[in-house]
């Protein structure tokens, strides 16, 4: 069995392509209506075989809302470099820095409030 995508409810899809486009690196390699009100964008780096985040925004349900114990993760290759290039954007960072043996890692939120950790290894 393989991974294949998360799908995250979001409430602006252009906020949240730009969002993971910009802050993220993810590209949209499929994008498609799926119906009345309906539209979803899968993003990922173009890696035949990767798993993707799937973004869906349904304007037929405009309360999207989300549990504080999910968080979708990314590695990045330097949490200082990241987290200057956030301050500059005027991104909060949510959490951390944390530190571990092996790693450092923060966390943020994505337009639809989503928690996105974004993790260096050491």
């Amino acid at each position: 069995m393989k991974f294949l995508w998360t799908t995250l409810h979001v409430k602006n899809l252009e906020e949240s392509i730009t969002f993971y486009s910009r802050i993220i690196s993810l590209q949209v390699v499929n994008r498609f209506k799926a119906g009345k009100g309906v539209e979803i964008a899968f993003m990922g780096n173009g890696v035949e075989g990767e798993t993707l985040v799937e973004l869906l925004e349904d304007e037929n349900h405009d309360n999207v809302s989300f549990g504080g114990a999910v968080s979708i993760g990314f590695s990045i290759t330097s949490v200082e470099d990241m987290m200057k290039s956030l301050e500059e954007r005027n991104i909060k960072i949510y959490g951390g820095p944390f530190e571990t043996p092996d790693a450092l890692f923060f966390f943020i939120k994505d337009p639809s409030g989503f928690t996105v950790q974004l993790f260096q290894y050491k």
